[in-house]
């Protein structure tokens, strides 16, 4: 077991493996089933004063994280979810079982029973009657973690991380609570959960790069969706739904960056009858509403702006904003006249690259001097390609993206749901995905003969743990539980 270890973790872990001998040798069961814990340690410090004055007893258990003192006293540190408490072995109250603690390690987990009280110090310690070995460890905890500079290491060993980091594990009870109050908002709003298909036969909803995997029962590739449903919960619309939302996982094979990776949680929702501006009414309450169930505030300071959520959202206009900041406008350029610009602003582009793509270039240039929050508003109709034509000028789309911070944070719009327009801007992406540019979108012809017996008018948004991340101020990677790493050794992760 020990044999890749240094030599002084290697004897660390001999001398563990010879106690867990010992505690068998003597009848103990080193791996109990189950705790008759009774109190969480949150639990014994609210109710304190009743638990002394009845010197009732209880029963904490948790993780040793401390052990000191020798000879007939010794003082110890159990660490449960809620917190810490300090627990005193005496020699006199435990008689033949106070030897077994010479077995104990920090990092076991342990079980106590006893009655509570105060040290002359002040502290609340738990003087234990009786003790439990749940689970003896065999690998040593690090003593040295804090402020280590390997972010490869923490996210490979994420579970060291929240044991030596608890603020860590207080990230992600906030992410929870995230997720549950965007859900709790949706559902109040008279939305209905539902689950769509993550294997599809085309991906769509987005423009991105699938993962293909190969479908063996029906011996046929298939994709890892890019977006969460989108084009299924539009076919929930033509069937007669009118307030639908998923949150899931979704999928997009391409680069890593601070706020990019290819597997994360995303929710989207579609709302029949209504439109983009009402869309964005309604984002801009659940934004807050969010950001107060989670962090208790609306206030933030994020890449380097003080950031009110409850403040006026601005609306930025598209073609406007591009035109002040690169004077260009990029509805009347040509095409060679926005690759000029590029060239002359030193933004990389692919050769392929059509007048869509290029535009969205020009835009993501800009984009990180903009505080918000805001709503960026009439895009042009090459950058989106299942958005609904405004009225008065079909260049553009009714299209809204909140900007939080110098990047989007969430994407909506009024759905397109002209059948014939669809298919046209699905023959253009078509032709993009010929011509090398693997993130333009797949032609759908399910979707579009879907559409043909009409979808009424509906608006759609959604938005990722990307806010979750920006909010707590974390890189997205930092705030995933366990971020897809690369095997630690070749022979990882491969097949036997």
């Amino acid at each position: 077991m020990a044999e890749n270890l240094g030599a002084t973790e290697k004897e660390l872990v001999e001398n563990r493996l010879e106690k867990l001998e010992a505690l068998r040798a003597q009848g103990v069961d080193p791996y109990p089933s189950k705790s008759s814990r009774t109190k969480m340690t949150a639990d014994v410090r609210k109710d304190k004063d009743k638990l002394i004055a009845d010197k009732a007893n209880v029963t904490v258990a948790g993780r040793l994280m401390a052990k000191r003192g020798h000879g007939k006293l010794i003082f110890a540190d159990i660490e449960d979810i809620t917190g810490k408490i300090q627990t005193v072995f005496k020699i006199d109250i435990l008689g033949e079982k106070f030897d077994q603690i010479s077995l104990f390690e920090v990092g076991d987990f342990i079980e106590v029973v006893g009655t509570v009280f105060v040290t002359a110090a002040g502290e609340l310690t738990v003087e234990a009657e009786g003790i439990k070995i749940l689970a003896k460890t065999i690998r040593p905890i690090p003593e040295k973690w804090y402020g280590i500079k390997d972010e490869e290491l923490r996210f490979r060993k994420r579970y060291l991380d929240f044991i030596l980091e608890p603020e860590m594990r207080d990230l992600f009870i906030k992410k929870a609570k995230f997720w549950q109050s965007i859900r709790e908002f949706l559902v109040a709003k008279g939305f209905l959960e539902v689950e769509t298909p993550v294997l599809e036969s085309t991906a769509g909803g987005a423009d991105a790069n699938p993962f293909t995997t190969h479908h063996h029962a029906f011996d046929m590739d298939v994709y890892l969706r890019i977006s969460t449903g989108e084009l299924w919960q539009k076919r929930l619309m033509v069937a007669g739904f009118e307030k639908t939302f998923e949150i899931g996982r979704q999928f997009r094979n391409e680069g890593i960056s601070r706020e990019h990776l290819q597997d994360y949680s995303q929710v989207e929702y579609y709302w029949a009858y209504a439109d983009y501006e009402d869309n964005m009414k309604m984002v801009q309450e659940m934004y807050c509403h969010v950001a107060k169930e989670t962090f208790n505030t609306t206030k933030f300071q994020i890449n380097g702006f003080d950031i009110d959520l409850a403040d006026d959202w601005t609306h930025l206009d598209y073609v406007e904003t591009v035109k002040e900041k690169l004077s260009i406008d990029v509805l009347e350029a040509s095409e060679d006249e926005i690759r000029a610009k590029l060239k002359e602003l030193k933004i990389e582009f692919k050769p392929n690259e059509r007048r869509g793509r290029l535009i969205d270039s020009l835009w993501k240039h800009i984009r990180k001097t903009i505080a918000g929050p805001a709503f960026l508003i009439n895009h042009p109709v090459e950058v989106s390609p299942l958005a609904k034509r405004k009225a008065d000028d079909p260049r553009l789309v009714e299209r809204f993206q909140p900007i939080i911070a110098g990047s989007e944070i969430g994407n909506g719009y009024s759905e397109l749901n002209d059948p014939v327009d669809q298919r046209a801007r699905f023959d253009e992406q078509a032709k993009m995905r010929a011509e090398g540019d693997n993130e333009a979108q797949m032609f759908d012809e399910e979707f579009v003969e879907a559409l043909e017996y009409g979808m009424p008018p509906t608006t759609g948004f959604g938005t990722s743990e990307r806010m979750f991340a920006f909010l707590a101020g974390k890189t997205v990677r930092e705030a995933q539980i366990f971020p897809l790493m690369k095997p630690d050794k070749p022979e990882a992760g491969k097949n036997s």
